[in-house]
Parts: structure tokens; sequence; C-alpha cells
């Protein structure tokens, strides 16, 4: 293995048995075997997981709960054996996977401190040495000789972080470490983090925020049901996750008319009888162009259609929504494209997106007479997901903002 490389996975199964029955006795056990009742389900964890870690990357591995994040991090630190493949480790690692693991509740958090320290082999001089600096960054010099029992989940956090990254190891593994503890441990974290990315320390970090991968990480992995999906820049895998996180399923095939009258509007009119004030029916958008747009495409496109099934003149309105801001950017009340009559309305739209940068965006739809009184609305499995990914190179204000540069600007064409 070169000597550039910290971590080296190579081809990593591995599954667990889920058992379906309990057998309460040897006979049972025996009858169970020779009848081919294994009593268990294998649950297939990881499959085939390929990757390598070079000395100084910050590495991010991301992907949903239960996709194997958590696994994978045992078996490279030597908790788990895989099934298949291997995993070479280059230097001294240190992991700190779950709050409490080595720890014990009955001893004081001093006491805590050298056993958590001898467990990850360092002697008790090395820990003499590393003591102050672990209490300082914990700031808990006026509980570590209570009880760890007596200890909050943030103040048993604040003192295992602080034994993980002081222990001075060659590379260091971190598993949803910023998804706990208050804010000011969070500023603690961040500050560590911009440390060690500064001197080029190994870190691989799991993580739900892809703000910290794309603040963090050079290189990242998403994890999706026990494979590598994705491979790449933390923008690349981070965009991958959101999409993963909010596409809608199931989705309609694209339709190109407008405005034709069917008997499929008889049909709905026949099978709604016991509906007789309903106006609007079969409500559909779909995304016309891809959900994941890259800063600098113009616009987005997508298609609605509708079944009318009371003569009266309606019009589309629509708007896109930021979900992490929860506010519109973009609203469309015009009534300049009305139609009238019953029947089956089809149109498409191309929206500009100028100047929008790193956002997820709901598209939602209304259907409205000319009275502006609304019929039927897009729920949210109807209302497509867009995600504009980030801007390549922004300006010191754009870095400055955690959430980058929104401007508010669109106008629709019908296509």
């Amino acid at each position: 293995m070169s000597k550039d490389i910290a971590v080296k996975v190579e081809n990593i199964g591995k599954s667990f048995h889920l058992p379906t029955e309990s057998t309460s006795s040897l006979k049972r056990t025996i009858v169970n075997y020779f009848k081919g009742i294994k009593g268990y389900r294998e649950q297939q964890v990881l499959k085939n997981i390929s990757f390598e870690v070079n000395k100084g990357d910050f590495f991010g591995v991301v992907g949903r709960n239960g996709s194997g994040k958590s696994t994978l991090l045992k078996i490279i630190s030597q908790i788990y054996v895989p099934e298949k493949g291997s995993v070479t480790v280059n230097g001294k690692l240190v992991s700190f996977i779950e709050l409490g693991v080595g720890f014990n509740p009955e001893l004081t958090g001093k006491e805590n401190v050298y056993l958590n320290g001898a467990l990850l082999g360092f002697s008790v001089k090395e820990i003499d040495q590393m003591y102050d600096d672990i209490v300082d960054f914990a700031e808990l010099s006026d509980f570590m000789n209570q009880k760890l029992k007596n200890y909050s989940s943030g103040m048993q956090v604040r003192l295992a972080f602080s034994v993980a990254i002081q222990a001075k190891s060659d590379i260091l593994v971190l598993d949803e470490v910023l998804a706990v503890g208050d804010e000011a441990f969070q500023r603690k974290c961040n500050d560590y983090f911009m440390q060690a990315k500064k001197d080029s320390k190994t870190i691989i970090l799991v993580t739900h925020s892809m703000d910290a991968v794309r603040k963090y990480c050079n290189k990242a992995i998403l994890i999706d049901r026990g494979e590598v999906k994705v491979q790449g820049t933390p923008d690349e895998v981070a965009n991958q996750y959101s999409l993963d996180n909010v596409m809608q399923k199931g989705s309609a095939t694209i339709i190109e008319d407008t405005n034709e009258n069917t008997s499929e509007v008889t049909e709905a009119e026949e099978s709604n009888k016991d509906k007789e004030d309903k106006v609007i029916d079969d409500l559909k958008v779909e995304l016309v162009s891809e959900p994941l747009i890259e800063y600098g495409d113009r616009y987005v496109e997508f298609d609605i259609s509708y079944n009318v099934l009371k003569d009266i003149k309606t019009y589309i309105a629509f708007s896109m929504t930021d979900l992490d801001r929860n506010v519109w950017i973009y609203n469309d009340n015009s009534l300049e494209y009305m139609t009238s009559g019953t029947g089956l309305k089809r149109i498409r739209y191309r929206c500009e997106l100028a100047d929008i940068n790193q956002c997820k965006l709901r598209l939602g739809v209304s259907i409205r007479n000319d009275l502006d009184e609304p019929f039927a609305f897009s729920d949210v499995q109807e209302s497509p997901i867009i995600i504009v990914s980030p801007k390549p190179e922004l300006t010191k204000s754009e870095r400055i903002s955690s959430s980058g540069v929104l401007t508010r600007n669109g106008s629709w064409i019908i296509v």
C-alpha cells in the first residue's frame, strides 16, 4: 500500500442474522435444523464497499439511516470483522463512534479518562501529559471527581470527544459528533475541525449535515443500502444525498399536448356523481428538466395537467419555496393565461432561475378560477423538489453567508 494512503477499504461485505423465531429447548433447535428451518434471516448490511482515504484527507461518509455507515466505521475501527474484503490502516487510529463506549458510569470523570486512554493504547504517563488539555477542552474541571452517572449526556459527549481529539492519533474516526452537544460545544467542534483541516489531519466523519460535508471535507462517499452510490467531491455527494431525500417516486408520463377535450372527462363525471361539488380532478405536476440543476443553468421546465369537470374559466398559479429557509423565492399568480370549458388541460412551463445558489425548492401548484378562488392544490407527494447546486467560486460576501446567495428573480414562458 502506498505510504500516502491512510485507510484502504477493499470489497468489504458484512451481514447480520436477524432471528425470526426463538427456541427454548435443544430438541426444538435440532428439529428445526434437520427441517431446514434457520430461525433467522440474513440482512446484508454492506456490499463490496471500496475506497481509499489519503493522509491529510477530511473524508465524509453520508447516507440515510440504516444505510450501513456506522457498521462501516466499526469495521474500520476493528470493532466488527468483515465477512469478506479487507481494511488496511496505516497509522494509529482513534474512533469516537458511540457515546459512552469505554466509559464506566460508576467511575469518576477522571478515572474514566484514564480508563478510556488505556483502551486506546496509551500509558499512564502519556495520559498524564494529555489530562489537563482534555479537561480544558471539555470544560469540566469542576466535575472530574464526580461519578459519570451524574453527568448529563452533553457533559459525557464533551469528555469523550475531548479524549478522542487529544489522543494525538494519526487518523480520527467520528460518527455524528455534530448531532449532539450544545451550541458552545458545536462551536468548539467547528474550531477544531477548521484547525485540523488546516493542519492536514486525517479525519473520517459520518454526518447527516451537508453543510458540514461542504465546509470541512475534501472527499466524500454516499452509501445507499450498503453500497457506494456516489464517490467524489463534497458537492457531488451532498447534492445526490439531498436529491435522494426529497425525490418523489412514481411520476407519470410527460404529456406534450394542450387543452384537449376527451371522453376522460365524461368518465370522470360518471365516477364522481356523489361529488357534484367537485370542479377540478386529477391534478398532476411533473418535472421535465432534471431535478438537480447545476449553477448557471438558466431555467427549469415542468408540466401541469388537470381535468375541469364544470364549464368554468381556470388558470394555473404556482410558487417555488426554499425548503431550508421556508420562504417564497418565486410566486406566479398571473391571470394572463386563462382557459375555459371542461376537459383535460395540459401545459408546459419554463421558469427562469437566475442567480439562485445552493438551495432546495418545492414547486407548489394551485388551480383557480377567474375570481381567484382556489379549487385544487398539489399536495406534498405531487409537488416536485428542485435542487440547485452551489456556485463553484464564491465571493467573500458569499463565503460569509452559510446559506449562499438567493436572489428573487424569475419569469416563465409557455412552451
